[in-house]
């Protein structure tokens, strides 16, 4: 599915009342946000996350260069859309991948990026730690290239947008959550796991046409 403007947009106009104008006077639609524009709208005064969230689209650009046509423009609006459960209009149960999963089902995104989204960088994991695996599990899982690729351009983006290694990226999440907490437990269990799925993408970027 084509998404309009998925590359990185400096200024965003898009608001929740934004409408265009179409066919004849009067007839009046609104005009459905970019992915970019929605996570700007949402997280866009979170500062490192936001930073972090264009790094990751941009990784993820790139990445989908190596993915099949179709498949494409479902994974640069996932990489946009992966964090948007941290709003606070969006947040409920205070898992962001659950929330965010929701939030963009229930304003009618397509249910790939949606589950996408709810299961990127290794959610089931945290969910299973958190006790809210069957509430993940409203989303199906989809072990595929285009997971992999979303993991691969997550999780070597720093929490601030800059470049880091995967092992760097795991070490700086455990050391920001004490032991114990679920985030932490989660790392724990997923690291060699979520490792496979980062070699996986990072094969496929290695192999684009030079």
């Amino acid at each position: 599915m084509a998404y309009p403007a998925l590359q990185r947009r400096s200024a965003p106009r898009w608001t929740r009342h934004s409408c265009r104008l179409a066919g004849s006077l009067g007839d009046v639609r609104p005009e459905p946000p970019s992915p970019a524009e929605l996570a700007e709208h949402l997280i866009g005064s979170l500062g490192r996350r936001w930073r972090h969230v264009q790094s990751v689209a941009e990784r993820a650009a790139a990445l989908a260069a190596e993915l099949p046509k179709q498949d494409r423009d479902d994974l640069v609006a996932a990489a946009w859309l992966h964090d948007v459960g941290y709003a606070a209009e969006v947040a409920d149960t205070g898992f962001h991948p659950l929330d965010g999963a929701r939030y963009l089902r229930r304003t009618g995104w397509p249910e790939r990026v949606v589950n996408l989204v709810a299961h990127h960088s290794g959610a089931r994991f945290e969910a299973a730690e958190r006790g809210m695996a069957d509430e993940l599990a409203e989303f199906p899982f989809e072990d595929s290239p285009l997971l992999d690729a979303l993991a691969l351009a997550d999780l070597t983006v720093g929490p601030a947008g800059e470049p880091v290694t995967y092992d760097e990226r795991i070490d700086d999440v455990l050391s920001r959550y004490e032991v114990g907490h679920p985030v932490h437990r989660t790392w724990l269990r997923a690291r060699d796991v979520m490792a496979e799925a980062v070699e996986r993408g990072r094969g496929r970027l290695e192999r684009q046409p030079r």
